[in-house]
Formats: C-alpha cells, structure tokens, sequence
C-alpha cells in the first residue's frame, strides 16, 4: 500500500507491504502545487506499484497540502481506498491528552507502529528538519503525551537569518564538540545539542514515568540517523517508522470506510 506523510517542509511516502517499507521517496511539500501536479508526480515516483496498491493512508500536518491530496485521489485515483489520520480514526492507542484532536497524525502512527513493534512503555523521538518531537507510551499501552522543540532545519535556517556572519554549512557530524571553525562551531551545536537535549527530554520523561523496567527509546525522522550515534538513550533506529505506523491505521479503519 502507499502511505503518505504530508510534512510542512518535506512529503515522504513509501510502499509498504505486511510491515516492510518496500520503496520511499521525499519530495517538497509545496502549497502551490495542484492536484493534477500531484498526479503525475505520484505515478512517476511509484509507477507499477500505484497498481498494485490496497489503499492509500496520509497523515498530514498541513491542511492545505492535504486539500490537494484529496482533491487528487478522487479526480485521478477514485478505486483506491484512502484513510486519513485525524479525528475519528481508529488508532488502538488510547489517547490520554488534554485534546486528542491536537495530537499530530504522524506523531499518533509513530506511536502505533513503536508499541507493536516493541511494546510499552517506549519513547518515541522524530528528529526531524521543522520540529523534534518526543511521545510517550506508558506501560500500559497509553499514549500519554510528549514534547515539541525546534528542529534541525529550522535551528540552522534562524542562526543563518539571525547571525550575519553565519554562512549556510551542511548538516553533517562534526570532529569534536570543541570545534576549530566556523563551520564545524555550528555543526557542532545542530548535533550534539539535539543529542544533549533529546537525551535531557528523555530522561526526564522516564522519570515522570516511574523510570519502568525495559523503556524502549525508537529514534525516527528524517535526522535520526544523523545524530543517533550521539544519543546513548537510543535502543532501536526505526527510520521509516511513520510510514509503518501508516500501514497499520490503514488496516485498522479501511474496513470501516
């Protein structure tokens, strides 16, 4: 099946076949783009495999782009069957939050895919380019809430419009947190802060816990791996655990739709 995170900077989406991501792709998530544009880039990423599809499962966290998205399934795509992630889907997870509604799509199937992969209690850490999210499952099985901070992206995108003399470098992994250039100063705070901060949210998440036996921390997001090596808290690498997430709330409410 295809899934389908409409991100605010990046849309990701994969062929994910009985818990296997089979393909994916990244493009821009471009509000100006149409339906009909949407169309021919979908057909020229997935080709054959849009045939074969049972379905098709979006979490999205711009409602514009998702506008779009419907108005191309229905014109382009009418056989096949689509969930979206929002309100009144089912999702096996209690929600325990101040409002449900609130909780982005893509954090709700993170949590899905993370506790049937691993069970609870487990922490959940996105590192991505807008924001660094954090959810929390209880050993019980309850999605009880999490954190929002800025995330790499955005971080590198203030220093340069903030700081004249900050030039535009690469995210990449610097030599050393001591750094002996401009360039590596700035890498150096994008990775081993993200590393230093991650690792203090979750801390203090496990301790808000009850610090439970066997807490399972899955790193996910577009950066995880790029800063995984640095966060010691980590005990699995999920990469494409959105779009997994995804397969399963499919399965979940396409018989209800």
């Amino acid at each position: 099946m295809l899934t389908v995170v409409l991100g605010n900077a990046t849309t990701t989406l994969g062929i994910v076949r009985e818990g296997h991501v089979d393909a994916h792709w990244s493009v821009s998530s471009d509000p100006a783009r149409t339906a009909d544009e949407w169309a021919v880039l979908v057909r020229g990423l997935v080709g054959d495999d849009l045939a074969d599809a049972e379905g098709v499962a979006v979490a999205a966290t711009v409602p514009g782009i998702l506008t779009r998205w419907r108005e191309m399934m229905a014109r382009h795509l009418p056989d096949l069957p689509l969930v979206v992630v929002g309100a009144g889907v089912r999702t096996g997870i209690p929600v325990l939050t101040d409002n449900p509604r609130e909780v982005g799509a893509d954090r709700v199937a993170n949590a899905l895919a993370a506790v049937t992969l691993h069970g609870g209690p487990v922490v959940v850490v996105d590192v991505g380019g807008t924001a660094t999210t954090l959810d929390v499952v209880n050993p019980a099985g309850q999605y009880v809430g999490g954190a929002i901070a800025p995330g790499v992206q955005v971080a590198l995108e203030a220093l340069g419009r903030r700081a004249a003399q900050l030039r535009e470098v690469e995210l990449a992994r610097p030599r050393a947190v001591i750094a002996r250039n401009t360039v590596e100063a700035v890498q150096s705070g994008l990775v081993f802060g993200t590393a230093a901060m991650v690792e203090g949210l979750v801390a203090r998440a496990a301790e808000e816990l009850g610090s439970p036996d066997g807490l399972r921390v899955v790193a996910t997001g577009p950066y995880a791996e790029l800063v995984a090596p640095e966060v010691a808290c980590f005990t699995d690498l999920e990469p494409h655990l959105t779009l997994l997430g995804l397969e399963q709330l499919f399965v979940r409410n396409s018989r209800t739709r």
